[in-house]
This record gives structure tokens, C-alpha cells and sequence, in this order.
């Protein structure tokens, strides 16, 4: 049997605030302790991971201890070899942000948004991280009244547009990636899909330094596929991270373990991030985002988490034995998926040739597609029968 051990090669990566969720919800406070930075390094080093991430508050709570508390964290990633390999910054959860950060009402929220962004964008360069996510989960409202949506996005455009001059002028090796999310804890939050970022990011003054980081949970909470999301983001070459967890379908964003909830749905995730048989491949970090259910003790914190590298470890071999599959290439071929690649309209051909050919209708809707069986091949494969 396989041992699906995670190597450093494998890019896995978790956030401080991953790991390190205390369990607190809506309804009950927190039943873990908190964890050390610098133990959450040497154990995710332990257990296999290449990266951590952090949001500003999570490493620096508290200004007092700043300095001193960044050279234990230094020390941590010289001692294990661990990389900081993003970064972020919380504009949320402070009740300054209670009505956004970037897209506040308040002039005055906005400045200290774009001041605390710019603050933690020089550490994360000092830390090496080349990605810097943008999270807008207060950016939004519960009321259609409270919010001018044009004025919001000139003013979330203005933010970016700041940062990417900042990064620029400075030098750093950063880029910046979106997350999209469509509620919670907002009642509705701005670019609330990939769609919806994409779009948005066109309208930037530097658009090829930002790109998207979405996250399985936050797509598949409006009901949307997340592999073809990531698909089409490759398709726009603005896959610059990628956030891995689990859901179940239209509800709360869970965030659980990669691997749980929707499995079919990893199963194609990870086919997607391969490339899906010839198109474009994720080459960045694996990055979990999920949190450790408050039953979990903190041993049961740390086999969360080598859970999501390993069900990531078991579903990539599957779905490299499912693209090797001699049948399976033959279904691919009875189902056509291969002729999609090829122009509707060849070169040399004119609209005109395409008006003056013959078809057959009926006898092209009467022709089965052969999908199922090939979506059959899948599912054995994911079962562990093939």
C-alpha cells in the first residue's frame, strides 16, 4: 500500500488560523488553548507541510511583543526549514471593520485598512511571501440602502490599485489574490465568485498583478462547481493560490478537512489542479483552509491536518490512475471530450462553407454521448475497485 507520506515537494501550506482555531462558533466559545506560532511551525514540519501562512493579528497580536515575537517565529522557520509562502491581513474581525474595510462607509476605517494592509505587506515581504491574499468578508452589506455598490467597488479598485503601486515602488516580489466568498459573515459580499473577481480585476490599473485565491467551501456555498471555477481561473491564468477544505453544499461555510464533504467534488478538484488530462496545471502551494472541529482536542488537531495532505496525497493517485486507464482513455474517446479541443470552424473554412454543409439532426440527437460510463470509470476508480 501506498504511504502517502507528504514530502516538501508536495507544497502543502496551513494558516496560523487554520490549525490554530480554537473552536470558537456563533454559539459556544473556545474549547482548545491557543497554540504557540512557533509550535504550530515545528509541528507542521513534522508532519510533512512546506509552508505557513498567517494573517497580521494571528502572528503579531500585540504590538508590545512584536519584536520579540517575530525572532522566535525567524528562529522556528530557520530551524525546520519551513517557508512563509502568503500572507494576509484581517479586516474583519476588529469591530472597526464591522462595515468593511476597504469598501467602509467611514473615510476614516478605509485609511486604517489600507494603512494596516500596507503595514503587514512589508512583513510578509521580509518573511518571503510572494502571495499576498485579499479576503473581503466584511466587505458587503445586509441592506440594499446601506451600500452604493458602484462607489464600493471604485473604492475596493482604489485600494488595490494602491497596493499593487506600493509593491512596485518598493521592489517586492509579491502578487495579489482575491478570495471570493458570496456571504458570511456578510448578508452579501462583494465579488462573491470567481466570476464576479475576474471580472472586477480587468478593471484595475495593473491587472496582471493580481489573480484569485479561491476556496472550495466559498463556491460550493452557492451551489457552483468549484473544479470548473479553477478551471476557467487557469483558463485566465489568475490560479495564483488555491484554498483547499471540505463542505457540504449550499449552507455555512464549514471548513472541513479536505477530503469530507463533497469527495466527488475533490476527486475533480484535484483532477483540475493536474491539469485534467492536457490543460493548464496548478503549479503554486496546496494551501488548507479549514478548521478543526471543536470535538478535536489538540492531537486531533494536528490529524486534521495530516489528514487534508494525505486524502490530497490519496485523491491525486487516483486521479493519476484514472487518466492512465487504457478504458478510460477509450471512453474519453467514445465521448468525444478530445474533439471539443478542435475549432469549430477549421482554418481556411468560411461561414459560408459552414452554412453550405449538410447535417443530419435527428440522427445527431438520437446519438448517446457515452458519458455515464465514462463517469462510472471515475467513481471505481474513487471507490478503490479500478
Amino acid at each position: 500500500m501506498t504511504d502517502y507520506t507528504p514530502a516538501k515537494d508536495d507544497k502543502f501550506s496551513f494558516g496560523l488560523w487554520t490549525v490554530g482555531w480554537q473552536g470558537v462558533d456563533v454559539f459556544g466559545g473556545a474549547v482548545r488553548p491557543a497554540l504557540d506560532p512557533v509550535e504550530t511551525v515545528h509541528k507542521l514540519a513534522e508532519l510533512g507541510a512546506a509552508a505557513v501562512t498567517f494573517h497580521d493579528d494571528d502572528l503579531v497580536p500585540d504590538d508590545a511583543t512584536r519584536e520579540e515575537t517575530l525572532k522566535r517565529f525567524r528562529q522556528a522557520l530557520d530551524e525546520t526549514g519551513l517557508g512563509v509562502e502568503m500572507a494576509t491581513t484581517n479586516l474583519f474581525g476588529a469591530p472597526v471593520f464591522k462595515d468593511g474595510g476597504l469598501t467602509a462607509n467611514d473615510r476614516q476605517v478605509r485609511r486604517y485598512a489600507i494603512a494596516k494592509v500596507l503595514r503587514n505587506i512589508d512583513l510578509a515581504a521580509e518573511l518571503g511571501a510572494k502571495t499576498y491574499v485579499l479576503w473581503g468578508g466584511r466587505e458587503g452589506a445586509e441592506s440594499g440602502g446601506s451600500k452604493d455598490v458602484a462607489a464600493a467597488l471604485d473604492r475596493y479598485k482604489e485600494g488595490l490599485d494602491l497596493f499593487c503601486a506600493y509593491v512596485r515602488d518598493k521592489g517586492y516580489d509579491i502578487r495579489f489574490a482575491l478570495e471570493p466568498k458570496p456571504n458570511e459573515p456578510r448578508g452579501d459580499i462583494l465579488l462573491p465568485s470567481i466570476g464576479h473577481a475576474i471580472a472586477f480585476i480587468n478593471e484595475l490599473e495593473e491587472p496582471d498583478r493580481v489573480g484569485l485565491n479561491p476556496e472550495v467551501g466559498h463556491e460550493e456555498m452557492a451551489g457552483l462547481n468549484f473544479a470548473q471555477g479553477i478551471s476557467q481561473a487557469l483558463w485566465h491564468d489568475k490560479l495564483f493560490h488555491i484554498d483547499l477544505n471540505g463542505q457540504h453544499g449550499p449552507r455555512f461555510d464549514q471548513d472541513l478537512r479536505f477530503g469530507a464533504g463533497n469527495l466527488r467534488g475533490a476527486f475533480w478538484t484535484v483532477d483540475a489542479m493536474l491539469g485534467a488530462g492536457t490543460g493548464k496545471a496548478y503549479d503554486g502551494y496546496v494551501h488548507f483552509d479549514y478548521k478543526p472541529p471543536r470535538t478535536e482536542d489538540v492531537e486531533g488537531v494536528w490529524e486534521t491536518a495530516r489528514a487534508c495532505m494525505r486524502n490530497y496525497l490519496i485523491l491525486r493517485d487516483k486521479v493519476r490512475a484514472f487518466r492512465a486507464d487504457a478504458e478510460v482513455a477509450e471512453a474519453l474517446e467514445a465521448a468525444r471530450v478530445a474533439e471539443l479541443a478542435i475549432p469549430t470552424l477549421g482554418e481556411g473554412e468560411s461561414l459560408e462553407d459552414l452554412r453550405a454543409e449538410s447535417f443530419d439532426p435527428q440522427a445527431l440527437g438520437e446519438r448517446g454521448l457515452q458519458f455515464e460510463r465514462l463517469d462510472q470509470l471515475a467513481m471505481e476508480h474513487l471507490l478503490g475497485v479500478r
